[in-house]
């Protein structure tokens, strides 16, 4: 289990580093999912990124990983609320590193609410060691989150126009 503490961990920090490095385009990004003005968005953005830094801080630390655990649900359930709100829009939402305007779909909204189911989980499992393959377990998770961002942004792929239909 500590894989996953790991990898939420990670995901939070890179979300952190790259609200950091892409402010513009994200601060704008934050503004438009939350309907607010561009002010009110770049405040948002700050917030968003300073919670993501003390989620993954706090889950690296054992005696506060229950309380990163909260944070990390509270803001990836805010993003699946937001993302929700604007389903059916089509916007660059600043999920994926790429810059990239695509239809907020159920899969998006989906993606960001099972990343808070997963931070609900991790505050109620019990404490693992962080044994030397969690690292890399943690890693490969990345991995096939970011390969699956990229699928999910693929337009009008065969596969998932076909995943409703029946032979």
């Amino acid at each position: 289990m500590a894989a996953l503490v790991l990898f939420c961990a990670a995901l939070l920090a890179a979300s952190a580093l790259h609200k950091a490095t892409s402010r513009g385009r994200l601060a704008e990004a934050a503004a438009r999912l939350a309907g607010v003005g561009p002010v009110p968005g770049q405040l948002l953005l700050i917030l968003a990124g300073t919670l993501e830094l003390v989620a993954a801080a706090c889950l690296l630390a054992p005696p506060l990983r229950t309380t990163g655990a909260v944070i990390a649900a509270l803001v990836w359930g805010s993003y699946a609320l937001a993302l929700a709100r604007r389903r059916g829009e089509t916007l660059d939402c600043g999920c994926d590193l790429a810059v990239r305007t695509k239809p907020v779909t159920t899969a998006l909204v989906l993606r960001a609410a099972g990343l808070a189911l997963l931070a609900g989980i991790v505050a109620l499992i019990p404490d693992a060691a962080i044994t030397l393959d969690a690292p890399f377990a943690a890693a490969g998770l990345l991995a096939l989150y970011l390969g699956a961002g990229e699928l999910l942004a693929i337009p009008a792929a065969a596969w998932k126009t076909s995943l409703g239909k029946t032979a």
